[in-house]
């Protein structure tokens, strides 16, 4: 017989397996057939930040990811990782910058517009 310990890692871990749809489902039936137990996922859920988007696999940090052991990958493994992160955060502010450039020039043509108009 599995201790409940044993039983609620292994839940979890098959939850985990399955992805956000699996932790939503279960979320989801808990509230239909025992609402408390929906609630107490729906609890743990926040509280072990699974609701976070890096969680489900949208931005996971080099943390997240476990050592194989050999050295020399794991070491050519993080310069990867953190050679695409800073490629993302680099990427990420040059959308920033041409969105303020589009905003800018969009704003420039309403003050000519609206120049226009007020001198017609």
């Amino acid at each position: 017989m599995t201790t409940p310990i044993t039983w609620f890692e292994t839940s979890v871990a098959w939850l985990d397996e399955h992805g956000k749809g699996a932790w939503l489902m279960a979320m989801i039936l808990g509230f239909i057939f025992i609402w408390p137990l929906g609630l107490a996922i729906l609890f743990y859920m926040i509280w072990s930040n699974r609701m976070s988007r890096s969680f489900f696999g949208c931005s996971r940090s080099r943390k997240s990811h476990r050592n194989t052991g050999n050295t020399a990958f794991d070491a050519y493994k993080d310069d990867t990782i953190k050679r695409l992160e800073d490629e993302q955060t680099a990427f990420q502010s040059f959308l920033h910058r041409l969105r303020e450039a589009k905003d800018k020039t969009e704003f420039d043509a309403f003050m000519d517009d609206r120049a226009k108009d007020i001198k017609a």
